[in-house]
């Protein structure tokens, strides 16, 4: 494996992915790549179409680039491409970029490991969440998971809340990484 290792904090809206990714690098002295697709919401004043997928995309790998370029032995990201398809099938049905998909599929493969954040956590208001129906966020999570599972990805269940939550998400890094040493 290619240092530094690549972990993607990954699920639906309202998962605990930021909260979970920013701990991660404080607890291992690493840095994380946050979600471009906020900020780039903010400085649109929350309109958000087609026409900007392309820009989030890429505005999302510089965002994971810098990240890595700082990092020693492992980088979180704190969404990726793969979840960039996920929400443009859903927000914009067809209108994904073709390299967007192509590049997501290719990344997909070099991370070390997913860290799916099952969506056992209430949900949490925010004015960029689209799903705070329970039905709702049950076929989100469906999906993210089979993105998961349909490609055969490395992962690891994210259950539980605040302490455990990260307990569990530490221990998966700590195994990775015990596992890179023991090569």
């Amino acid at each position: 494996m290619k240092l530094p290792l690549r972990v993607a904090v990954f699920g639906p809206e309202s998962t605990g992915k930021t909260v979970l990714a920013a701990r991660l690098a404080a607890h291992f002295g690493e840095p994380w790549a946050p979600e471009h697709v906020r900020e780039y919401w903010d400085r649109a004043g929350g309109r958000i179409g087609p026409e900007d997928l392309d820009a989030i995309a890429r505005g999302q790998l510089a965002l994971e680039e810098a990240a890595v370029a700082r990092a020693r032995r492992v980088v979180f990201c704190d969404t990726e491409l793969l979840t960039c398809t996920l929400w443009n099938d859903l927000l914009f049905p067809g209108a994904c970029p073709p390299w967007v998909r192509a590049e997501a599929e290719r990344r997909a493969r070099g991370y070390a490991l997913y860290l799916h954040c099952v969506d056992d956590l209430p949900f949490a208001p925010d004015p960029q969440r689209c799903f705070p129906g329970a039905e709702e966020r049950s076929r989100a999570a469906a999906r993210w998971r089979e993105a998961l599972v349909s490609r055969a990805l490395p992962r690891v269940d994210i259950t539980g809340a605040g302490p455990d939550r990260e307990r569990r998400a530490v221990a998966a890094v700590e195994r990775l990484l015990a596992e890179l040493a023991a090569r």
